[in-house]
């Protein structure tokens, strides 16, 4: 650009969920440059104003998740030039769920569905008994740890249309976070998980669209999970007589 340095155009939605406007900003176009780095050179250099959250910069604690052109995505491993539609960018909060301010969404409807779906650990023993031998092999065990890796980062939850249809339907993280307790052997409230998931917003409401597992980062599949909550769930009804 004749000795002149190319720039992004960059929209960011500013303001809260009572309302607010996408506002453009130009900045700076750099190699390996990620969305987190846009949005980091905005608050710094163009606007101090601008909320937003992070604080790892490198895929461990998803804090950082937001909307990246319409998906949901973490903004410290998207690298910008993966995602440009020519040289625009639009970028805002994870959606589903309120907006505090800018780029920051209250996560705490998220958490309190987590709860409400049976996802705090009940121990089968105390502190000062012998810990039970595991088998790493166990069919159950295997089925445990593999949503064993979940940090809720909201990445699903932002991306289940069912969601979005339905403000009480408990979601991808936390029915995965039931299955994966429904399965563990240290878990002392199997049957309670399954009275928690089958409720009007438990896990018969999912429609398996399937976009919880294509759009974690993780690579977690929470609609298996919530497919095993639905067989179990049926398993109990029509052992119960319907």
């Amino acid at each position: 650009m004749d000795g002149q340095k190319d720039t992004l155009e960059v929209s960011v939605w500013r303001g809260t969920s009572s309302g607010g406007d996408f506002e453009r900003y130009e900045v700076p176009a750099e190699e390996n440059q990620t969305i987190l780095d846009v949005v980091s050179w905005i608050q710094h250099y163009a606007d101090a104003t601008l909320t937003y959250r992070f604080a790892c910069r490198v895929g461990m604690c998803g804090s950082c998740a937001m909307m990246v052109n319409g998906r949901p995505r973490w903004t410290c491993r998207t690298h910008v030039r993966k995602v440009l539609q020519g040289r625009r960018v639009e970028i805002a909060p994870l959606r589903n769920l309120p907006v505090i301010k800018d780029l920051a969404a209250d996560m705490d409807v998220f958490f309190d569905k987590w709860v409400a779906a049976g996802g705090a650990h009940a121990p089968t023993a105390g502190r000062n008994d012998p810990i039970p031998p595991v088998d790493p092999q166990d069919s159950t065990r295997v089925t445990a740890s593999a949503g064993i890796e979940c940090i809720n980062c909201a990445i699903c939850y932002a991306a289940c249309d069912t969601v979005t249809g339905n403000a009480d339907y408990l979601g991808p993280a936390a029915l995965q976070r039931a299955w994966t307790l429904f399965n563990d052997s240290k878990h002392d409230r199997r049957a309670g998980i399954l009275d928690a998931v089958s409720g009007s917003g438990g896990c018969h409401n999912c429609h398996s669209m399937g976009s919880c597992t294509v759009f974690c980062p993780n690579d977690l599949d929470p609609m298996s999970a919530i497919a095993g909550l639905k067989r179990e769930t049926s398993r109990r009804f029509w052992r119960k007589g319907g």
